[in-house]
Parts: C-alpha cells; sequence; structure tokens
C-alpha cells in the first residue's frame, strides 16, 4: 500500500496520489531546545506536538547537551519522524553563543544519524520565505503565519517552538514543490 519517494534525501511514504510524512523540526539551543512535530498529509499539515526541551543552567554543558539528547531520544521514540528538519547553523557576532548553539546542533544530528533519521537544514532566509513569503520577515510575522498555517488559536509559543514548526512548515512545503518537478 506505501510506496517511497526519496525527494532530497529522505524518505516518505506514499498513500494514492498523496506523500505522508511526520516531520520533527529541532531549533537547537543550550538553554532551550524548541521542537515542533507536524503531519503532512498531501497539502494539509497537522500539528502533532510542539514545546521545549530546556536543561538547568545549574548544570555544566557536557550535561546540558546529555539532557538534550535524551529530550530529542524521547521525542524520536515517542512520534517516530520520517525526517529531523534544523535551521542551518550561521555565524554571528557573539562567538560563545555561536558555538553553544553548534555543539546542541550537533548533538541533535548525532542522535538523529544513531536513529538513522535523515536531517534537513534550511536557512532562515528560507524558512521565512517558505512561511511568510519574504525571507527578511520579523519573527513575530513568522509566529503569527505558523498560527495561520495550521490553524491555531494563538500565536505558538515559545519563540523556540514557534521556530521548529516553521521550520516542519518550510520542508513541508519544500517537498511538495520538489515533487511537482
Amino acid at each position: 500500500m506505501f510506496g517511497l519517494l526519496t525527494p532530497g534525501a529522505a524518505s516518505y511514504r506514499i498513500n494514492g496520489d498523496e506523500t505522508e510524512m511526520r516531520i520533527l523540526g529541532v531549533d537547537p539551543g543550550t538553554a532551550i531546545t524548541g521542537y515542533g512535530i507536524l503531519d503532512q498529509q498531501g497539502s494539509t499539515s497537522s500539528i502533532v506536538d510542539y514545546g521545549t526541551i530546556s536543561t538547568s543552567p545549574r548544570k555544566t554543558g557536557p550535561e546540558r547537551l546529555v539532557d538534550i539528547y535524551r529530550g530529542f531520544n524521547e521525542l524520536v521514540d515517542k512520534y517516530a519522524p520520517d525526517v529531523v528538519v534544523m535551521e542551518r547553523l550561521f555565524f554571528s557576532k557573539n562567538q560563545r553563543t555561536a558555538m553553544a548553539v553548534g555543539k546542541a546542533c550537533g548533538v541533535v544530528q548525532f542522535a538523529a544519524a544513531q536513529r538513522g533519521l535523515d536531517v534537513v537544514e534550511y536557512t532562515p532566509k528560507q524558512v521565512k520565505q517558505a512561511v511568510v513569503g519574504y525571507g527578511m520577515a520579523e519573527k513575530r510575522q513568522v509566529q503569527y503565519m505558523v498560527q495561520r498555517i495550521l490553524g491555531m488559536r494563538e500565536p505558538p509559543s515559545p519563540d523556540d517552538a514557534a521556530d521548529a514548526l516553521a521550520l516542519c512548515i518550510c520542508h513541508a512545503h519544500s517537498v511538495k514543490i520538489r515533487s511537482l518537478c
């Protein structure tokens, strides 16, 4: 009944003419890692869950990375995503912050690879373009459009979870466009 489609690197189920996939979007950070999980069937996206993995500031850096690793694996165990989507790391003016985020990204990518999950990355500009239609959109514009696209009563909160849902929407749109080519 299900076949495989490989747009890019990831595999998805095909049911009739519609692509089905469960997308896990992750917005990594050392203190807070946002996540969003969407089911995509054809052109319909539905929220499965969203939230954050928080770590204690009283813990050491390596201990916080272990907490992110464990939290990510709990999400994968609970929701069995088909693909993991992350923002492509860019360099910021604050090197310390960039290093910490890079470590959190590495932990998520390592855990995904251990599970045999593909990781797809998008730039912040690509995410904003896919969700808002404008690559220089502000954070609150992205939150508003995530709310509208997913039919939510309120904008998703906190920002980290909203960003993770935006990543999921970006990937769903990207797969849809690739399937038309």
